[in-house]
């Protein structure tokens, strides 16, 4: 199997969508010639002309409101908001026609039809450049909001994303975009659709991630296991739909729980996590569910950033607070006598 960079693999499941299926269309602000801001579009305008891979004027709205149009007529659009914070100007068009359109009528109008934002921080970025705005989407019901944190998910996601009858807000960590992986464009070995993955097997606490954490949280998992500490990872891979099943099998076996995020703590998607796991596995846990999140503050100056964003010690600092001692687990004892 091929190693690519997570730009590469989604490069090339834009390239592999468009040839399969000529009502895929991509578009957005500097996608044609100039390939985007991250590169991800390189080479699509050469290869499928300016009718299949465009450039608009800078009007996020007028973008979104297309893509809704061209999605009613019969196409497959995929649009790249060029930052996180670029985006905002298009919520109009997401919240009140992207996300209602298949309730409104009844299902007999769907929108297939992706939203591309790189999203989320670790590149230096300035304000407005580097936000973690996917509990905005996560929240209106009638979207799709899905974050991969591997090249191989970046291909395989987005061709799932591209192919779904409903609209999908594809979550690109910027941050990712130069990791390399192994891609399998033949033979899927992730998990479906909407299905979570556990990156890291553990029995002492799970830490529970998504797009940019997974690496986090498996640096920070890495750590510990030479302090003695088994900690299991959970990569959501998909935020909406929520894959509670895999969740809270990996919670009820260890027993703890911490889960990792960029985005601000306050009302975020990792508040919805930790309600959902206490919800679902109560009487497993040994201890509460904790957050390591970014600050609730606006987006700091690049030079501030690496105190902003979580990492492995602010990690291991949380699962240090859950409640471990020498005393034997008696959940554990439970659940392997089980």
């Amino acid at each position: 199997m091929p190693a690519m960079t997570m730009a590469q693999a989604l490069n090339t499941a834009l390239r592999d969508a468009l040839t399969e299926d000529e009502r895929v269309l991509v578009f957005g602000e500097d996608v044609g010639p100039l390939g985007g801001v991250f590169r991800i579009t390189d080479g699509l305008t050469r290869d499928f002309g300016e009718d299949r891979c465009f450039d608009t004027p800078l009007a996020e709205s007028g973008i979104v409101g297309l893509a809704v149009g061209m999605a009613m007529g019969g196409f497959r659009p995929v649009v790249e908001m060029q930052f996180d914070a670029f985006a905002y100007p298009a919520f109009e068009q997401i919240a009140s026609h992207v996300a209602k359109f298949r309730n409104r009528t009844r299902g007999r109008l769907s929108l297939p039809m992706v939203i591309r934002i790189p999203y989320a921080g670790g590149i230096g970025g300035v304000e407005h450049h580097c936000d973690s705005s996917e509990a905005y989407y996560a929240h209106t019901p009638g979207l799709k909001v899905v974050t991969p944190a591997t090249a191989d998910d970046a291909y395989w996601l987005l061709r799932d994303a591209i192919a779904d009858p409903d609209p999908v807000v594809f979550m690109e960590p910027k941050r990712l975009y130069w990791a390399k992986g192994e891609t399998d464009r033949e033979n899927r070995r992730a998990p479906g659709f909407g299905r979570a993955e556990v990156r890291r097997e553990g029995r002492d606490a799970t830490l529970v991630a998504y797009g940019p954490s997974v690496p986090v949280a498996l640096e920070a998992a890495e750590a510990a296991a030479r302090e003695g500490r088994d900690l299991e990872v959970v990569d959501l891979r998909t935020i909406v739909p929520f894959d509670d099943g895999t969740v809270a099998a990996s919670v009820r076996k260890t027993g703890r729980c911490v889960v990792v995020q960029e985005a601000q703590g306050f009302a975020g998607v990792g508040a919805e996590i930790a309600a959902r796991v206490q919800e679902r596995c109560f009487h497993s846990l040994a201890a509460p569910v904790l957050r390591v999140s970014g600050f609730d503050i606006p987006y700091p100056p690049p030079k501030l950033e690496h105190s902003h964003l979580p990492d492995a010690d602010r990690v291991l600092d949380t699962v240090d607070r859950l409640q471990f001692d020498d005393t034997p687990d008696l959940l554990h004892l439970d659940r392997e006598a089980s």
